[in-house]
């Protein structure tokens, strides 16, 4: 079973305690600066405003890349309004940046109905440390896998596990040390014990922090669901 560690509070502390180069990917959603709060659940109240969310702070990419090995990468997720932002502040931090990656989700969102295209993506920046090849074959920059439905969210941004499953796999090897300085409600971490690779995040939110502590024990309980050859690259 994968090395998991969840750190309750904030990420850019908890990394200036962490080593020079101790993980070998860093792979997270973090805030977009848009204070964001996402449609109402089912039956339920809406999401308040994710905490860190009222404008963007890029200091923990600094750290971020201080951490990661040389042969490593980092994989984050944006929005296109926001996108050139994060692009400049990973150049500045030493990320080299490769590729701009599309999720698909396969269902539109809402916005402006009468002025705006119906969202049906999002947009993430794949940035590589000094000597990063990929693990395994070369992945296409585009996702196709359907967002979760709003009865299904423990979280406004939550990610669809099969979606983060295919990116760590496709972008680090079995054994790898991921860190998520944003993990939310803890998918990246069980993508990630479910592919083989250990895992090290931070969730600044109590509530967030139990709810992917409690999904972190029930998936510790079930067995892999990448035993086979999808485990071992």
């Amino acid at each position: 079973m994968p090395n998991v560690t969840l750190h309750l509070g904030d990420c850019l502390e908890y990394m200036r305690g962490m080593p020079d180069k101790s993980v070998d990917a860093v792979i997270t959603d973090p805030p977009y600066g848009i204070a964001y709060q996402s449609a109402r659940r089912i039956d339920s109240e809406r999401f308040a405003v994710i905490s860190g969310d009222t404008q963007l702070d890029f200091s923990w990419m600094t750290e971020a890349r201080r951490i990661t090995k040389d042969s490593g990468c980092l994989f984050c997720f944006c929005r296109w309004d926001t996108e050139r932002e994060f692009f400049d502040a990973l150049d500045a931090a030493g990320w080299n940046v490769q590729s701009q990656v599309i999720w698909d989700r396969g269902i539109h969102g809402l916005g402006d109905l009468r002025r705006q295209f119906a969202p049906m993506h999002d947009n993430a920046w794949f940035a590589t440390a000094r000597d990063y090849e990929f693990p395994g074959s070369r992945p296409k920059s585009v996702y196709r896998v359907d967002r979760l439905s709003a009865d299904k969210l423990l979280h406004p941004t939550q990610k669809p596990s099969g979606l983060m499953q295919r990116i760590i796999l496709d972008v680090t090897a079995r054994d790898w040390t991921v860190f998520d300085p944003f993990s939310g409600s803890g998918t990246t971490a069980i993508a990630c014990m479910q592919t083989g690779r250990n895992f090290i995040g931070c969730e600044i939110d109590p509530q967030y922090y139990a709810i992917a502590e409690r999904r972190i024990r029930d998936a510790q309980a079930q067995p892999s669901l990448f035993e086979g050859e999808n485990a071992k690259t």
